[in-house]
């Protein structure tokens, strides 16, 4: 068996900000009116102000934040990678008032609905960055700045030739055990069984995580809310699949 070997964080040149592919494919498309209204009125008070490089989201060299003055307080934070409309975070941060969320999607409907729908359930400790994951966690945030980072159904990428895109891979795991803080947990959900398999292999072998359930899956994370896009995998006959990784 061949020793494996350290991880080194890449260097930042920005005639090469990025040697591997994305997990999302950025669509194009106008918002609705609706949307663009909630995109206007709201993003000053939810969306976080990243700096980008050379690509739309991209993180810009050198920039980072610090959550207290990103939030106004200093909180337990939960970031969630791909929050899509805002389901699960919504009602996590209107249940956990004591907590700060942070949703992390490149879409911008997506991040006008979240917001939309924020502030019509009176949502004050949440905010939004439209960025690519994976830097933001990396080079944006603080090291050990979060307790929790959430994704739930990634985008499978179920072709193989498309498989070098998905988000949960060696590197991501070195990248979410920088951002989380000790004994910080690692929350996983997919309705694709090998991307299951991929990503419970992948964090087994993580130096910078161990298991938070027994047996072969962890149990359904009963803070995330049932959402239509779940109930479409189930009806689809695919099992749903958790794992939750402590930060060690």
């Amino acid at each position: 068996m061949s020793e494996q070997k350290p991880y080194v964080p890449k260097n930042y040149d920005p005639t090469t900000f990025r040697d591997k592919p994305v997990s999302f494919v950025r669509r194009s498309g106008r918002m609705t009116s609706g949307q663009q209204r909630g995109w206007d009125d709201l993003s000053d008070f939810y969306l976080i102000d990243v700096p980008h490089g050379p690509a739309a989201t991209s993180v810009a060299e050198g920039a980072t934040g610090d959550p207290a003055e990103l939030f106004g307080r200093s909180a337990p934070l939960v970031i969630e990678v791909g929050s899509g409309q805002g389901h699960a975070i919504i009602h996590a941060a209107a249940s956990h008032p004591e907590k700060n969320f942070l949703a992390v999607e490149v879409f911008q409907a997506g991040l006008a609905r979240t917001m939309t729908a924020a502030d019509e359930e009176g949502v004050r400790n949440l905010r939004l960055a439209e960025v690519n994951a994976p830097e933001l966690l990396e080079r944006y945030l603080p090291a050990g700045s979060a307790d929790e980072l959430w994704v739930f159904f990634p985008d499978p990428w179920a072709k193989v030739r498309h498989r070098k895109r998905r988000l949960i891979d060696e590197e991501f795991s070195h990248i979410a055990a920088r951002v989380l803080r000790p004994g910080g947990l690692l929350r996983l959900a997919t309705d694709w069984q090998n991307y299951a398999d991929q990503m419970r292999e992948v964090l087994d072998a993580a130096p910078g995580f161990a298991r938070d359930f027994t047996g072969e899956w962890a149990e359904r994370f009963d803070g995330r809310v049932l959402t239509a896009f779940e109930n479409k995998g189930t009806a689809k006959g695919r099992a749903i699949r958790d794992l939750t990784y402590r930060r060690v």
